[in-house]
């Protein structure tokens, strides 16, 4: 999302962006399989009442701040989700660069969002069939740019031009929706309004696609009914519709608590990813502001969701990264496969200087640690804490240059493992001494305390700390 709020794409934030399979494109976002508005996030279907919180939990939920953000810190797939769902029990409202349904919370997809509207709407119609009413609960910013099927189909015919080197997106035509609205020409919910020019916007987009393309399909009757099929979109989106930076800022004046989910991660920024083989917005905090059109004094509380290891899914550089059985062990005992592809990911250990990048631009005010239970069983544990060159220099900080990147070495630290199933452990003087350890040394080697601590995939294997 620039937190590319309500982007409904993989890439940006999810404070009311979209999603990135589904409906929205770029932005924070927020559970995978849905994903109508990718930057931004509306907020995922209430998971069942969970049992009434520890003591240790209310009060650390009740000490965060008006407008609180959850972001990932890695390259995406930290499982920002469940902490989200968990907090936005004790918000009013919850904005995101993706998707994001709480049955409980006024949810917002913001203009840094894309949004795919027949995703969105699929959306809709899984939970209202589930006797889960939208009506009233989901406001689409009128500034959120409309992701069409076409920039699907130029998201895949990009990728095989590149052939051997392609970016690995997920070809949910993020990019080229971006694209389009850096170039001025995209189209915005609020052109659904005005049908009467909708088509000649529409027209110049599949007329530049054909022209940049040559297997792209375009006539008068593609056209037609592309026109068609948007117009019945458009009186059906129409009740979802809103001026979401005035509904944000009120929001805030009136005291209610908001939480903002981006989408993606900060390591696949537009700007400080490991570009090319990023996003195509701002998943870090300043997409926040500009993905929902708030100050960014109203911010408070940012929590960096963070693995115990590491992961990325496509090209790109990955220093930490482990090949052959080591990754494999990992893969399968975290079950890395894409939410929306299937890719398997590629998994490595904990890369400290990264995570260090990364919070030094988001500024977090703590840390959930996801996933910890996946090393349980290994003898030993490591962490990446420092780079250097070949000639033995070290590099201070997460370099832009990737030959760099490619060619550079980690130095490790190696810390000794744990044996004991922790899937149970609700207490965090309970996980075993050596757990603790490697959360110990996290903490020391980036400055800021680990305040949730994953366990296990249930909503309730949380330690609060």
């Amino acid at each position: 999302m620039p937190l590319t709020m309500l982007s409904l794409d993989p890439a940006p934030f999810p404070l009311l962006p979209a999603i990135a399979g589904g409906g929205c494109v770029p932005g924070p976002r927020l559970h995978a399989p849905r994903r109508f508005c990718w930057p931004l996030r509306a907020a995922s279907v209430a998971p069942p009442a969970a049992e009434e919180p520890s003591a240790a939990a209310r009060e650390r939920l009740e000490s965060l701040s008006q407008v609180a953000g959850v972001l990932g810190t890695q390259w995406g797939d930290e499982g920002k989700g469940k902490l989200v769902d968990i907090l936005a029990q004790r918000f009013d409202v919850v904005a995101r660069c993706q998707e994001f349904f709480n049955e409980n919370t006024q949810c917002v997809i913001g203009n840094g969002a894309v949004i795919h509207l027949p995703g969105f709407f699929k959306e809709i119609d899984g939970l209202e069939s589930n006797g889960i009413s939208c009506e009233g609960r989901i406001l689409v910013s009128d500034r959120a740019h409309l992701l069409f099927d076409l920039h699907q189909i130029v998201d895949g015919l990009r990728e095989a031009e590149l052939g051997n080197s392609l970016i690995g997106t997920t070809k949910r035509g993020i990019g080229p929706c971006y694209s389009n609205k850096v170039i001025r020409n995209g189209l915005r919910v609020s052109d659904l309004r005005h049908m009467s020019t909708f088509t000649a916007k529409l027209n110049t987009l599949l007329r530049d696609a054909a022209m940049r393309f040559k297997d792209f399909e375009y006539d008068n009757k593609i056209l037609k009914e592309e026109v068609e099929k948007y117009e019945r979109f458009a009186e059906r989106l129409e009740p979802f519709i809103a001026d979401t930076v005035h509904f944000m800022n009120e929001s805030i004046l009136q005291k209610k608590k908001i939480l903002v989910e981006g989408g993606q991660a900060t390591m696949l920024d537009i700007d400080f990813g490991t570009y090319p083989f990023v996003t195509s917005s701002s998943p870090s905090a300043g997409g926040i502001c500009t993905g929902l059109g708030i100050a960014p004094r109203s911010l408070g509380d940012l929590i960096g969701v963070v693995k115990a290891y590491t992961t990325r899914v496509g090209s790109g550089p990955f220093p930490t990264e482990l090949l052959g059985k080591a990754g494999d062990l990992l893969r399968a005992s975290g079950m890395e496969f894409g939410t929306t592809t299937g890719r398997p990911r590629r998994c490595g250990w904990l890369d400290i200087v990264a995570l260090k990048y990364s919070c030094q631009i988001n500024g977090f005010s703590s840390l959930n640690l996801t996933k910890l239970d996946v090393l349980t069983g290994l003898k030993e544990v490591k962490l990446g804490i420092s780079y250097c060159t070949d000639d033995g220099n070290t590099v201070e900080s997460f370099p832009a240059d990737l030959d760099l990147l490619e060619q550079i070495k980690v130095k490790y630290e190696v810390l000794p493992g744990w044996e004991n199933d922790i899937s149970s452990v609700r207490d965090y003087n309970d996980l075993p001494e050596t757990a603790r350890l490697y959360i110990q040394r996290i903490e020391e080697l980036v400055g800021i305390p680990v305040h949730y601590i994953g366990v296990g995939p249930g909503r309730d294997a949380l330690i609060y700390k």
